[in-house]
């Protein structure tokens, strides 16, 4: 295969990201997201709020991780983040679906996206740690605009919310998770 036969693969082979659904509605609540959304509304995240991360940081970087990040759902699925599942054999599924996806594409090009990916994955640089935190961040606004979503589906409480999606959001994007934390609080205080 060609270098270009190998991108075009990738490629066709990325479409069906649009078929795994989410746990997550869109804003309007009219049905589930898909993960190929997702990954398009958490980059234009990135680039819109970029400005409040705690330092510059390399938004085209963060860009092509959150692009790249949900990729390995074509063979892992998505595993919503208040479901129950075993996160040792959802890593060693994303880990196998990363070498297949990836290595479709040339060896020099599989190999910077898999750097990409694993470094979102590694969660220590600031350029990660903020995509990651942007990544937690979408889902809380759009069940807030759609009454609850997956939420209610999921039977949150406040401090559930707090306790798993809280310093994911913090620890990336502290100025993001105080403005979203008090709206959260009031949709769960608003339940009771």
């Amino acid at each position: 295969m060609t270098r270009l036969d190998q991108q075009m693969a990738f490629l066709t082979e990325a479409d069906r990201l649009k078929s795994v659904l989410r746990a997550t509605t869109l804003c309007d609540g009219s049905r589930m997201e898909n993960s190929a959304e997702h990954s398009w509304h958490i980059a234009l995240y990135a680039l819109v709020l970029a400005e409040h991360a705690e330092q510059p940081l390399n938004t085209g970087k963060i860009v092509k991780m959150l692009l790249l990040h949900d990729l390995v759902e074509i063979d892992a699925g998505d595993a919503p983040v208040f479901a129950d599942h075993d996160a040792d054999a959802l890593a060693d599924r994303e880990q196998a679906a990363a070498d297949r996806i990836f290595g479709l594409l040339s060896d020099d090009q599989a190999q910077t996206f898999r750097d990409i990916w694993d470094e979102f994955e590694a969660n220590e640089t600031p350029e990660a740690q903020f995509a990651k935190s942007i990544d937690r961040m979408q889902p809380p606004m759009q069940n807030l605009a759609s009454g609850g979503g997956s939420w209610i589906d999921y039977d949150v409480t406040y401090e559930k919310f707090a306790s798993r999606i809280g310093p994911k959001i913090d620890s990336g994007a502290p100025k993001i998770w105080a403005w979203i934390q008090p709206k959260v609080a009031a949709f769960f205080a608003s339940r009771d």
